[in-house]
């Protein structure tokens, strides 16, 4: 196994959900142009309802396509909370004002979101199109100590696994790259997004999100192989993160998915290393 894991520093009340979406009114928050799906109202208190029995304490904010680059919604809702405990995810231009990246540092912004829709089919040429955002955020997060947040379908992750693995700063990539479950962790692409975490520059996260989205099956077992093989690559980089509200798919039961966890890793020991250090040491906690 590469990069074994450290003992957990923390304990239960240290578990962090790293990738979560909130939504409000559309009279008070409005929503972009480029809907993906119909925003539903899922505010603070409502998420919270659902995470209560995860034991997570710990939150970071990702902001969802819907609002575009209007980060409002999210940066209101983690005023709410104590800054020890939350961070957040914006999206934002790549030129913004150094004024306007300092405010969201201060406000608990700890990276910027490189969102592309997961199902959207594959484009010769595409890829080439994110390069010059891609290089100047990775510049800026570099200054601020940030790190960028992507969410790519499973054909882009691997046409951008070279510009991934140049990166001077930290990445994360959401729903295990979307290699979808079925073509299994034998695929070039997924062997590719192995690679990068075993003999990359260290700087690649994955997110353990979206079940549902890249599995085929009502129980999800067809994951647990690429999540095993993700954490023998190293464990020392995986995140956990309830995607919640679950947007674009029907409803799935926020408790069950977070169940997942013991049936990939049946140390508890894993489990933690995935809920406390890991997350503690991208975001700062």
């Amino acid at each position: 196994m590469a990069n074994p894991p450290g003992p957990v520093t923390g304990g239960r009340h240290d578990r962090c959900d790293s990738h979560f979406h909130v939504f409000g009114p559309q009279s008070a928050y409005p929503v972009g142009p480029d809907l993906r799906y119909e925003p539903p109202v899922a505010a603070w208190d409502e998420y919270l309802a659902h995470i209560k029995p995860l034991g997570i304490t710990r939150y970071v904010f990702v902001q969802p396509s819907a609002y575009a680059r209007d980060n409002s919604c999210m940066l209101d809702a983690m005023r709410a909370l104590d800054p020890a405990v939350r961070r957040g995810i914006v999206d934002i231009d790549e030129a913004a004002p150094d004024a306007l990246l300092a405010e969201l540092d201060a406000a608990g912004v700890r990276g910027v979101r490189i969102n592309v829709s997961p199902i959207k089919p594959a484009a010769p040429g595409f890829s080439a199109t994110m390069l010059p955002r891609i290089a100047r955020l990775a510049a800026r997060c570099k200054e601020l100590g940030w790190h960028l947040d992507f969410l790519l379908p499973g054909w882009l992750t691997t046409e951008l696994l070279p510009t991934l693995r140049d990166l001077p700063v930290d990445f994360t990539l959401a729903h295990m790259g979307m290699h979808q479950a079925k073509d299994g962790p034998a695929t070039p692409g997924f062997q590719g997004l192995l690679d990068l975490l075993r003999h990359g520059r260290g700087h690649a996260w994955i997110k353990l999100t979206g079940a549902y989205r890249i599995s085929q099956r009502p129980d999800y077992a067809d994951i647990a192989p690429m999540a095993r093989a993700l954490y023998e690559a190293a464990p020392g980089r995986l995140l956990y993160g309830s995607d919640y509200p679950h947007l674009s798919f029907q409803q799935h039961d926020t408790v069950r998915l977070f169940g997942l966890l013991a049936e990939w890793f049946p140390d508890q020991r894993n489990i933690e290393c995935v809920l406390v250090n890991n997350p503690a040491q991208l975001y700062g906690f």
